[in-house]
């Protein structure tokens, strides 16, 4: 499964989360996440329909279908719920 990252370094949510993130990739290295900049990758931005809030997960199938997203501010806790549920999914 990839995950999508979309965020910014003027986004303060985004600074907020980084550690977060940082954690998560750590505990689930079978995931593959792939960081974007919201500024600089504009066509990747569009084609998945970012809106002004960030930061933005998008978890996605083998088949590069959207499974679910996750955007703003959340906590570990939250974020490993969702992996949790996903995981039981597939």
């Amino acid at each position: 499964m990839k995950v999508l990252k979309f965020n910014a370094i003027w986004c303060s949510a985004c600074l907020v989360m980084k550690k977060i993130f940082k954690h998560v990739e750590n505990m689930h290295p079978e995931l593959e996440f792939i960081n974007y900049d919201y500024d600089m990758d504009e066509d990747l931005v569009e084609k998945y329909n970012i809106g002004t809030t960030i930061p933005v997960l998008i978890f996605l199938d083998d088949n590069g279908e959207e499974i679910t997203r996750i955007v703003g501010e959340k906590s570990y806790d939250e974020i490993e719920e969702i992996i949790a549920s996903i995981s039981k999914e597939g």
